[in-house]
């Protein structure tokens, strides 16, 4: 690891697991509805497959919240705009959790959801940073892993909980827990000021390599076939596997634990293997989601082809991320920010194609079928980004301390 960073060689610095224990809370809010979703839909009056809109309404906020609230908080210490993103999510869970109308807590994901992107179109900069070029991509493992820890511990928890505590037990611990990483960001993440090129400009020039494009559509193909299957994961397993109710959340921690994996595989072999890493598990994810069609008429196929297909798909997103923000060069804020709302594009896509697919003919196999189309197509960009190269020469965003007298840190480009 680059001096640069901060850090002894091998070692990650401490910001990037704080910004994974940010992001653990905003996975865990993100995936707990695929749990909550038949006793918030009894709730709140509607079906279950209407009750996926939550998930949908919070991946259209990532997706449109994301770039807006990355460009407008450009100019803002980056440390204040983690702070704020994190009270903003804790406001929007309380609201949340005091409505009895679905329509105001559609609106409270999409807040929570704005939220969301901003912290993660920050974090990922500074965690990039952070960890210099050489560990780039472990550092984007490393924060991704919160994300998939909260599939591990966070959701199921959650979905125990509101077995126990109704739906929104959940959704209020959620909000007291941000408000609390808010201090703790505060507390921790060291103030960084911008410098004068990182303008809005040099974030839109950034958009005009081609790779990212490629990058990000791989993200929404990907996420789209791994997230279209999990959305409506719990009728597969209670309908066609057998899997009595109360078991569904264990069945969940299966799918955190391969996605954990998957992220920890992809975090060590994206920096030397980029395009054998991603080519390799997206033909993993179709073959794996395409068999859970015919193989999930028992329990014990069904868990392990689940844990497979988080473990395959999951492996991909971190370098993804990370090559587009090398892409990006030294803009990266509105290229992580797409990357973000590209993962969440395949999620909102994903899941309304897989609620027309529940509810046709092919019943609960319906979702697994369109994750197998989806995953299978991420191929496509993945070899044409092989065929291109992923290598990109040129400057880095790293972070540096100035000498005492000037501010805590900034970024500097070095070669």
């Amino acid at each position: 690891m680059s001096s640069e960073s901060g850090s002894t060689p091998g070692k990650l610095p401490f910001v990037v697991w704080v910004l994974a224990a940010g992001t653990f809370l905003m996975g865990t809010t993100e995936f707990v509805i695929a749990g909550l979703l038949p006793e918030m839909a009894s709730d709140l009056g509607v079906s279950v497959s209407h009750a996926g809109l939550l998930i949908t309404a919070f991946a259209i906020g990532m997706i449109v919240g994301g770039p807006a609230m990355a460009m407008a908080t450009l100019r803002l210490p980056q440390r204040r705009t983690l702070v704020l993103a994190l009270s903003v999510f804790a406001l929007g869970h309380l609201v949340a959790a005091v409505s009895g109308s679905f329509t105001v807590v559609l609106v409270a994901r999409v807040l929570t959801a704005l939220a969301t992107g901003a912290f993660w179109a920050v974090g990922f900069v500074i965690a990039t940073a952070a960890a210099g070029p050489g560990s780039a991509t472990r550092a984007v493992g490393v924060m991704m892993g919160g994300l998939t820890l909260a599939n591990v511990v966070g959701v199921p928890i959650g979905s125990f909980a509101g077995q126990f505590t109704g739906w929104r037990g959940p959704f209020w611990a959620l909000a007291v827990l941000a408000a609390l990483a808010a201090a703790f960001v505060g507390r921790f993440v060291p103030t960084v000021e911008q410098r004068a090129e990182v303008s809005a400009r040099a974030e839109t020039g950034a958009l005009r390599q081609g790779r990212l494009w490629l990058a990000l559509a791989a993200a929404v193909l990907i996420m789209g076939g791994v997230l279209a299957t999990y959305t409506y994961i719990a009728p597969l397993l209670t309908d066609r596997a057998g899997i009595p109710a109360g078991a569904v959340p264990l069945v969940l921690t299966a799918f955190g634990a391969g996605a954990l994996g998957g992220t920890a595989i992809g975090g060590r072999l994206g920096d030397r293997r980029p395009t054998a890493t991603t080519v390799t598990a997206a033909a993993a994810t179709a073959v794996t989601l395409l068999l859970l069609v015919p193989l999930s008429t028992g329990p014990a196929a069904a868990v392990a082809l689940v844990f497979l297909m988080s473990l395959a798909g999951f492996t991909v997103n971190p370098v993804l991320t990370s090559l587009a923000v090398r892409f990006a060069g030294d803009a990266p804020t509105l290229t992580s920010a797409l990357t973000t709302s590209a993962y969440n594009t395949g999620i909102a896509v994903g899941s309304a194609l897989a609620g027309k697919a529940l509810d046709s003919s092919l019943g609960a196999t319906g979702p697994a079928l369109v994750g197998a189309v989806s995953a299978g197509l991420t191929l496509l960009p993945l070899i044409a980004l092989a065929l291109l190269g992923t290598s990109r020469p040129g400057r880095v965003v790293t972070q540096e301390k100035v000498p005492a007298g000037a501010c805590d840190g900034e970024a500097h480009l070095v070669q």
